[in-house]
């Protein structure tokens, strides 16, 4: 099943780390050798991804998985 919370919170976190490194998500799923559509879709919390597409996406972002996971969690304490 997709589109849960977690999923959810994953993409805001993807779609804000994006943003504030100031690319597209073509950008973004070129750098991680994703497809476009598929970047969109895990902002949109209606995709789950592996391992290797978070260590994908952070790379491609210049951060680390460590901190997109962190700021899953952090959302999920705010609730």
């Amino acid at each position: 099943m997709t589109g849960n919370g977690l999923e959810q919170i994953f993409g805001q976190v993807v779609r804000e780390v994006r943003i504030e490194v100031g690319i597209s998500q073509e950008e973004l799923a070129d750098r991680a050798q994703l497809h476009r559509t598929y970047v969109s879709l895990l902002e949109r919390g209606k995709r789950n991804p592996s391992l290797n597409v978070v260590q994908a996406l952070a790379a491609a972002l210049g951060t680390t998985m460590t901190r997109l996971v962190s700021g899953v969690e952090a959302r999920q304490g705010r609730k």
